[in-house]
Formats: C-alpha cells, sequence, structure tokens
C-alpha cells in the first residue's frame, strides 16, 4: 500500500525504494497498479486480461501526488499492460510502466507483470563483500557486454540467456583471475545496438535473455564463485521512444522542459529533470533496486561529465548559465550527492563509479568534504594518454614521454579505475592490438607491454571482454567474441600473460594496498626519454616492495640501473618478454642482487636487463641482515 509518508517522501524527492510501492505488485485481490501522471485527466491499465480495453480499470488519484493507483481484479503474473493516459489536451497515449520489472522481448514494448521472488544463496558473499571492493583491496574488472560474449556455435544469431551464460563466463573469469564483472547495461532497452545505454527499462533485466529470476541466477551464481558484480546504469539520459518516459502524461514529465536542458546533443535523447523531486526519487529508487533485488555489488554510473555541465556538447547560444553565471549544472550535482549518499547508506559494502571524463574536482570524495560521494572515478584521461602514446611508432615516442609521465600529478587525487574499456574497441577506432605499431611481434608485444603498464601503475583495474584474447578485430555487438584465436599460441600467450597479471596483482600487496595513496608508490626513472625507459617502486603498508620496469622500445637496455632502498635479492616474478607469453626470452634469469652503491637517491642499486617492449615486475625478497624497517611505506 501507499502510504502518506511514502506521497511525502517520494514528493520531497528522498523515497529511495519506490519499487515497493509503483508499478505492478500482486495483491490477494489480483495486482494493484500505480502510476504517476499528475498532468493525466484519466488514467486507465490495459492489458491481456481486459483485452486492452481502457474504460476496464481505471485508476483513481491518490491524494494530491500526481500518483493514480487501483487494482485489476482479473490480473495475473505473466500477463502483459500498460497505462492508458488521457493527457489534459484529450489526447490518449499507452505508455509502458516505468517500475516495470519484466518487458516482453523488443521489439515489442509491453510491460510484463512480475513476481521477483527467488531462493538467493549467496549469503557468505553478500556478508563479506566490503572487504572485496575497497580501496584497499585488489579490484581487477572484466568488462562484458552479455549479447556477444559468447555465441554457440550452432546458433551464431541467437543470444544466450542468462542461465546458460553463468558457467562459461564464471569458468573463464576464475581462470583469468579477475575478481569483478562489469556488465554493460542490462536493463531493458528497445534498440540493441545501443548496448544498453539507451535505457527504457530502469527496473527491468533485459528480456532478450531470459526472465528476471534467470539474471538473479546469474548473480547468485558469479557471486557463490566469488566474484563480484557490477552494472552499468544511465542517469544522464534516455531515448525519446513514444512508449516509454517521454512526454508521459503529455508534459515534460521526466525530462526537462527546456530544450537547452532537456535534449542531449550527442545522442539525439532526452536528459532527465534532476531538479524535479520526483524525478530524484525516480532514479535513486532505481539504483536501490539493482543493489537491493539483484544484490549488485556496485553501479558504474555512465557519462557524469554530460551531467555536471550545461554546456556540455553545446555551443554559445545553445545553453544558459545557472543561477551564479557558471555552466555547471547544480541541479545535478545535487542529485549525485543525494544519489551517492542513499547508496552507502542503504548499501555501505557497495560501491559506485563515476564514468566521468573532466578534471572535476572531488568526485570520489565524500560529499561531506565537497564531494560528489563517488567510491571510485575513472581515469579516463590516463587511458586516452596512454593509447595514443603506444599508437606511435616507438622511434618517436621519446618526444612524447610527458604522455606517460603526467599522470603521476593527480594519481591520488580520485580514488581511480585504469581502464581499457569498450569504448576503445568500436566505431572504426580498432581493436587494442590493432592500434599497437610495428610488425606482429612487436605489436603483440607492445600489447603485452600495455597491460604490465596498467596493472603496475596505482590505480584498479578494468579489461573489457576479448582485450585478453588478442584480436585484430574491433568489438562488433552482434557477434560471439573470437575464441578460437586460442588456438593460435601467440594468442594464448597475450591471454596467459593476463592471467599471470591479474595473479600477481591480487596475491602482491604492494600492487593493490596502497592503490589510493602516495605512500604507495615512488617513480625510480621517469626522466630519461631518450631510451623510453620507466621505472617506479609499489609499496604495501607492511614494506614489501615491488620494482616495475617498462621499456617503451623494441631494443634491448642491457645494464640498466634501478635505484631501490634495500639490498638483497630481487626475484623477477613477471617477464612480458617470456617465452611462454610469445616473447623473446630475454630477462633477468629469475632475479637480481642489489648491490650497496647509490642511484637514483636511494643506497642501493640494481642492474638489470629491460626486455625489447617488455614489462619486468621485480619483488623485493627478505635476506639476512636485511633491515625490515627498509622500504616502508
Amino acid at each position: 500500500m501507499i502510504t502518506a509518508d511514502d506521497l511525502f517522501l517520494f514528493n520531497e524527492g528522498s523515497h529511495r525504494r519506490l519499487a515497493e510501492k509503483l508499478g505492478a505488485h500482486l495483491c490477494v485481490d489480483g495486482v494493484r497498479f500505480a502510476v504517476w501522471a499528475p498532468a493525466a485527466r484519466d488514467v486507465s491499465v490495459v492489458g491481456d486480461w481486459n483485452f486492452w480495453q481502457r474504460d476496464a480499470d481505471p485508476l483513481s488519484p491518490c491524494a494530491s501526488s500526481g500518483i493514480w493507483e487501483g487494482v485489476a481484479g482479473h490480473a495475473r503474473a505473466g500477463q502483459v499492460y500498460k497505462f492508458s493516459i488521457t493527457t489534459a489536451q484529450g489526447k490518449v497515449l499507452e505508455k509502458a510502466d516505468p517500475f516495470a520489472f519484466f518487458c516482453e522481448v523488443p521489439p515489442r514494448t509491453g510491460s510484463v507483470i512480475w513476481d521477483l521472488a527467488y531462493e538467493w544463496g549467496d549469503a557468505d558473499w553478500m556478508a563479506t563483500r566490503g572487504g572485496h571492493q575497497s580501496v584497499r583491496s585488489p579490484i581487477s574488472i572484466y568488462e562484458v557486454h552479455i549479447g556477444s560474449w559468447r555465441r554457440t556455435p550452432d546458433r551464431p544469431h541467437d543470444l544466450l540467456s542468462y542461465v546458460e551464460l553463468a558457467p562459461p563466463l564464471i569458468d573463464h573469469v576464475q581462470r583469468k583471475g579477475f575478481t569483478h564483472v562489469e556488465f554493460l547495461p542490462v536493463m531493458e532497452h528497445p534498440f540493441y545496438g545501443s548496448w544498453g545505454y539507451q535505457t527504457t527499462g530502469y527496473f527491468a533485466p533485459s528480456a532478450r535473455y531470459g526472465e528476471p529470476q534467470g539474471f538473479m541466477a546469474l548473480v547468485d551464481a558469479l557471486h557463490q564463485a566469488g566474484i563480484g558484480v557490477i552494472l552499468d546504469w544511465v542517469p544522464s539520459h534516455f531515448p525519446s521512444d513514444a512508449f516509454a518516459l517521454a512526454s508521459f502524461d503529455g508534459t515534460h514529465l521526466y525530462e526537462h522542459a527546456d530544450p537547452r536542458r532537456g535534449v542531449h546533443p550527442d545522442w539525439n535523447s532526452l536528459v532527465f529533470n534532476y531538479g524535479r523531486h520526483e524525478v530524484r526519487s525516480f532514479l535513486a529508487s532505481s539504483a536501490d533496486h539493482w543493489l537491493r533485488t539483484y544484490h549488485a555489488d556496485g553501479l558504474r554510473v555512465d557519462a557524469v561529465a554530460s551531467m555536471l555541465y550545461l554546456d556540455y556538447s553545446r555551443k554559445e547560444g545553445e545553453w544558459e548559465p545557472n543561477v551564479y553565471g557558471g555552466r555547471e549544472d547544480l541541479d545535478a550535482i545535487a542529485f549525485l550527492r543525494h544519489l551517492n549518499t542513499g547508496v552507502y547508506a542503504d548499501h555501505p559494502d557497495a560501491q559506485t563509479v563515476a564514468e566521468e571524463s573532466t578534471a572535476w574536482g572531488g568526485v570520489s570524495r565524500p560529499v561531506e568534504w565537497g564531494g560528489l560521494g563517488f567510491g571510485f572515478k575513472w581515469d579516463m584521461g590516463w587511458m586516452h594518454d596512454t593509447l595514443r602514446y603506444m599508437d606511435r611508432d616507438p622511434v618517436h615516442r621519446r618526444w612524447h614521454h610527458g604522455e606517460l609521465t603526467f599522470r603521476a600529478i593527480y594519481a591520488f587525487t580520485e580514488n581511480f579505475v585504469l581502464p581499457l574499456s569498450h569504448d576503445e574497441v568500436v566505431h572504426s577506432k580498432g581493436s587494442l592490438l590493432s592500434k599497437m605499431p610495428g610488425d606482429d611481434w612487436q605489436r603483440r608485444a607492445n600489447l603485452r607491454l600495455l597491460y604490465g603498464y596498467q596493472y603496475g601503475l596505482p590505480g584498479k583495474k578494468l579489461l573489457f571482454m576479448g582485450s585478453e584474447l588478442a584480436d585484430w578485430r574491433e568489438w562488433a555487438h552482434d557477434e560471439g567474441l573470437h575464441w578460437d584465436l586460442l588456438e593460435d599460441d601467440r594468442h594464448a600467450g597475450v591471454c596467459r600473460w593476463v592471467r599471470d597479471l591479474n595473479v600477481l596483482y591480487r596475491s602482491e600487496r604492494a600492487l593493490h594496498e596502497l592503490d589510493t595513496d602516495p605512500a604507495g608508490f615512488e617513480w625510480v626513472q621517469h626522466d630519461d626519454a631518450d631510451v623510453s625507459v620507466l621505472s617506479f617502486l609499489r609499496k604495501s603498508p607492511d614494506g614489501r616492495l615491488v620494482l616495475v620496469v617498462c621499456n617503451f622500445t623494441p631494443v634491448p637496455r642491457d645494464n640498466l640501473l634501478a635505484g631501490v632502498p634495500v639490498d638483497g635479492f630481487w626475484r623477477e616474478v613477471l617477464n612480458s618478454d617470456a617465452l611462454e607469453y610469445g616473447g623473446s626470452g630475454i630477462g633477468n634469469t629469475g632475479g637480481v642482487y642489489a648491490q650497496p652503491v647509490p642511484s637514483h637517491g636511494r643506497p642501493c642499486t640494481l642492474t638489470l636487463v629491460a626486455p625489447p617492449l617488455g614489462c619486468v615486475f621485480l619483488s623485493a625478497e627478505r635476506g639476512e641482515g636485511h633491515d625490515e624497517g627498509d622500504g616502508r611505506a
């Protein structure tokens, strides 16, 4: 039942559990329906049980809240329905339920009455997940588009269901050592080619892959296998399809009425009116629904930059300043702070992650500190700078060394995730492998170097599906990944490298515990652009040390000096040029001893071999005479 408190919180903009109140809910008398349509003259529910007759099951206004509600006695679970809305001008609209738990398979657009009962088996994961995704935890994310991760060979045009996907996905993620899966939006969307980023069903997993309980079973199975689940979520805009949110009751209800704020120029979609209290309740309730009902461990919020700026992708004269004369969208900022405050109040062991591409300060800082309140932020600048650098012929890289070192200036201003995401392997950008310069061997070596550099740097990790296969072709959403590549040992070698990077990253505390703390990172060699070599130390709070050395040229660097804080043996724990990864086999024969000779401002020196287009990790081992206090972070 909708109570007076519900109405107050909804109209105030602070209701976070509207999924339990609005939409379609089974009850003893049939199905109770409720929908927000404040400008409507009349509202009824039409569906399979009443032969879509709009005078059969009328709804009544709920006080002055703008909500219409009522019970349809003959409605049953599994039946399709919509709301029939008569506008103030007398026009009749048939709209899908904004709070539908399930929808028809696109291109059909009806909502489906559904019971979300499910018996979960992930209690152990849910009780401990906070320890798996804090700033001190190893977080290595495998980004997945459900429809194109894998297709069955004898059904190449058919999509795997949520249930069919679970066993092979879990097996692959476990074998490759990732800690989390991040799904491109699973929320219902009419256009498959939008990959889910043009959402219409903010409370419904896509019916393309099965029923809601199928998606629950997928999340449940991942959790029982010790794998976290992050969902991409899109509160920044929505499509203008007539059956959905656009002009819902004949007015600009969910979208901003001013086209300078209500229309997104990049995607020709509509922008939510974040200044409207009820819209904030709608979006906050959607976020809560995926965290609460589907046990999601985090939400990656898409296109945050487009929300923050009134002039985003708009030319002069196409936007209006805020009340202070600035370009910041004050309503969107208030909403994001409200959203994150609510998420962490209700789900303190979950995480929100911002895809934010500008230098906005404090995205992942607490609201009480003036931040936006996200747990993490994608480091888009690192991704673009690094890929631009890696695209260059090594002979020219010496002139662009700063594209790699610039990140150190801001690396600890946010809690960063280092992404190599789907956005970089679509729209004729080519695959990651195809971006690399040189012959076939050099391309793969460059790719292994890129991944090693990513895993060595401070920050959590994200890799888009298929990147571990070293595919020559860019991602295509209408076909499965090219798993046959693993029959070629050159591609399988890259995949083994990704696996071993994940294993080391997860097991070596120096590579993850201080990902967001400057105490966990020190440059060793950062300014020798002529040889295009970078080396740096990673440190853990208990004094563990890992030296990472990256050679961005195809020339082996013999007798390379690296100053380190402790003597003793430094074991070479990973080398991207090892034969098993497809390399040339150049390395440091298992490790080297540090000599008590000062170098790079430190008391000891390693004399190393940096393999061509290679990345090596060396771990300091405690030996006789070694002071346990040396090298502590």
